[in-house]
């Protein structure tokens, strides 16, 4: 039985969405939205509206009928931390993302769109995998300051998604694998996935973790109380210099590793800057291969920055004594999230309930 799935990806100036049967996209179309059109809604949720009409108004240019779909998925925002899966969007997940219980972001408008929409069709809706999927042994969310405890939020979906992909090449399944995931993109995620579950990851959204394109990635903590009280930052500018404008933009510009692969040809800095953004993600990769116990299987990088084949082969260089390294660039997140869908309609996977 062939399945018909609907796939909504909100962004800050675009929604993505895609039509589905099966795994195979039969559409793709990112709808745009001007700087002028989002500053007329004073909350992310207010936007809804705006959002659906673009929608259902693409789908009838498509003459897509929204009662033959099966499905509805949306792509997860920042709700409550919860385990990795497939949830059906649910009173308790709408309420949580209409308030921006763990924040205000576009994405939050992916499940209550996909639930709207699903309700036309008469079809159910589910989000995958969001952002704040929290799988962490509870040992490694201990720090040294009893105020302060670590909270992973990172690429669960590219992550678990190429995961998946892995195990499938090789006729397994992702609950039995042990790998290390790196994602590189504006942030940089690095997870140790153990048996179908990320036990360990760095927070991508904070700066934790590796130097990134748009994140200053860990830095020393005396140095960066200092900077805070030195008058010279407002909290929400030291946030920025954390994430958004911190990392390779801050020391070179540019938020783009293109740029930078070139300018280290014949640019001493951004040479050293090169080998800096490499090495670190290479030590994550290290750290995280300890609480696997030496057994990861492999090591996969994925994310934008797996497209530089001169990136992948300089980490390659430090961690293929550790596992066997495999690249899979790009995050195609509207397959990772109909393929979400699919498992649910196929009695793969049991969607789960959030509470």
């Amino acid at each position: 039985m062939e399945f018909k799935q609907l796939v909504i990806n909100p962004g800050s100036t675009s929604t993505k969405i895609a039509y589905f049967r099966d795994e195979e996209a039969v559409f793709t179309e990112t709808l745009r939205h001007s700087t002028e059109e989002i500053k007329k809604y004073p909350t992310i949720f207010s936007q809804k509206d705006f959002r659906k009409e673009l929608i259902l108004n693409f789908l009838k240019e498509k003459h897509l009928d929204v009662k033959q779909l099966d499905a509805v998925v949306g792509r997860g925002g920042l709700l409550k931390s919860i385990p990795g899966g497939t949830y059906t969007v649910n009173d308790a997940l709408i309420r949580d993302l209409k308030i921006g219980i763990n924040g205000q972001h576009a994405s939050n408008l992916g499940g209550i769109l996909a639930s709207e929409i699903a309700a036309e069709a008469g079809c159910p809706a589910y989000i995958l995998d969001p952002v704040v999927v929290d799988e962490t042994l509870e040992m490694t969310k201990i720090t040294g300051i009893p105020e302060i405890k670590r909270v992973p939020i990172s690429h669960p979906l590219n992550q678990k998604a190429v995961a998946r992909r892995y195990a499938a090449e090789r006729s397994r399944k992702y609950e039995d694998i042990d790998v290390i995931v790196a994602h590189m993109g504006g942030g940089i995620s690095v997870g140790a996935h153990h048996k179908g579950q990320i036990i360990d990851v760095n927070n991508a959204l904070s700066g934790e973790g590796p130097i990134a394109p748009e994140r200053a990635g860990t830095i020393p903590a005396a140095a960066l109380a200092e900077l805070c009280f030195s008058g010279k930052y407002s909290l929400q500018e030291i946030k920025s210099l954390i994430y958004g404008k911190g990392g390779i933009v801050a020391l070179l510009g540019t938020n783009d590793i293109r740029e930078l692969v070139f300018r280290a040809e014949t640019d001493e800095k951004a040479a050293v800057i090169l080998d800096a953004f490499c090495y670190q993600i290479a030590r994550a990769i290290g750290g995280y291969s300890v609480i696997l116990k030496g057994k990861a299987e492999a090591i996969i990088l994925t994310g934008g920055v797996a497209y530089s084949e001169l990136v992948t082969s300089k980490i390659s260089e430090y961690v293929s004594w550790i596992a066997p390294v495999v690249v899979y660039p790009g995050e195609d997140e509207m397959l990772a999230l109909a393929q979400g869908g699919l498992r649910c309609l196929r009695g793969e996977e049991i969607a789960k309930t959030y509470i």
